[in-house]
């Protein structure tokens, strides 16, 4: 197991007034056998990041470090390529040939390092025995399900004992009902080996299921890292708290009244705890509230909290 470190990597695509920084100085430790998703819209950096640890893009500037060892720095002359880094992916369309069986998919890489035959049978047999997917080693990839794909991919970036694994987007392509079951699986297998795992997501479920801890990306510039409790709880600013899950915003001012704190946006008057209200040096506010936090009740509960509208509608919402 090993670390993985970005120190204020940058990477710029093109040149001059066409210029686009997808990351900018990105701070961010991985740390030895740790789960980290990093999570962000589409087209905000987060496939470059992997790329860019992966030896598949050389970063503008900065430094990337797996382990003790320095793969990537512009200013010192420092590139080490893919094939030498160690690291295993796993791409979003999982990036399967499909002329080649399950078995030769998986064995890809081993054959390129030209390993003995007898050895990469061994280390095929024992990866696809690890990942549930044996008996289909005989099969092409079409004859495969989604999630049955999914394993061959994830055992093709594992077969060679990689010190990192990298996943991109790796239940995009799965349907709903799917995608629950292959997150369990994956950090099943995360826990099993102890690989230190980078896997970059848009869905919030995925990082909040998968991750010992959660970096958000916007437009290239890390917003927030964290536990993933601490992300959704105690988000870094109002993109966060919007990302990473469903919640109501509220403008409004903390005023005073006998000896309590109020928040007053308004149509809305929310008694504040003390905890919060001691927390609070600005007097303009953004109130943000979870819908798991609001309780439907049919009778009226003590307190000092007005709503100014009715309540119109309810639906029922299985989870």
């Amino acid at each position: 197991m090993v670390r993985v470190y970005l120190h204020e990597v940058t990477k710029v695509f093109g040149k001059g007034a066409k210029s686009v920084v997808a990351l900018d100085k990105v701070e961010l430790e991985i740390r030895s056998g740790e789960f980290m998703v990093v999570m962000g819209p589409s087209g905000h950096g987060k496939t470059t990041l992997l790329r860019v640890v992966a030896g598949l893009e050389e970063p503008t500037d900065g430094e990337v470090w797996i382990g003790d060892s320095l793969v990537a720095s512009p200013r010192k002359g420092v590139f080490i390529p893919p094939k030498d880094r160690n690291v295993g992916m796993v791409f979003q369309n999982w990036a399967l040939y499909p002329h080649m069986k399950v078995f030769d998919n998986i064995a890809f890489p081993l054959k390129i390092k030209h390993m003995p035959k007898n050895e990469i049978e061994r280390k095929v047999r024992e990866i696809a025995e690890v990942l549930g997917i044996a008996e289909t080693l005989d099969r092409y990839p079409r004859q495969l399900s989604g999630g049955q794909q999914q394993r061959v991919a994830i055992a093709r970036a594992l077969v060679k004992e990689p010190k990192v694994l990298l996943m991109d987007e790796p239940f995009s392509n799965l349907d709903a009902r799917i995608r629950v079951t292959a997150r369990a699986f994956v950090k099943e297998i995360q826990r099993k080996l102890g690989i230190t795992t980078i896997l970059v997501t848009h869905d919030p479920a995925d990082a909040l299921t998968l991750a010992d801890r959660i970096a958000v990306l916007r437009r290239g510039v890390i917003q927030q890292i964290g536990l993933p409790s601490e992300v959704y709880d105690k988000p870094a600013n109002i993109f966060v708290a919007n990302f990473i899950g469903d919640i109501n915003l509220f403008e409004g001012s903390i005023v005073g009244k006998g000896g309590e704190a109020y928040f007053d946006g308004g149509d809305i008057k929310l008694q504040l705890p003390p905890s919060a209200a001691r927390n609070i040096n600005a007097q303009s506010v953004i109130l943000g509230i979870r819908p798991e936090d609001v309780v439907l009740s049919r009778e009226s509960l003590p307190g000092n909290n007005d709503l100014g509208d009715p309540l119109e509608s309810t639906c029922r919402h299985a989870s």
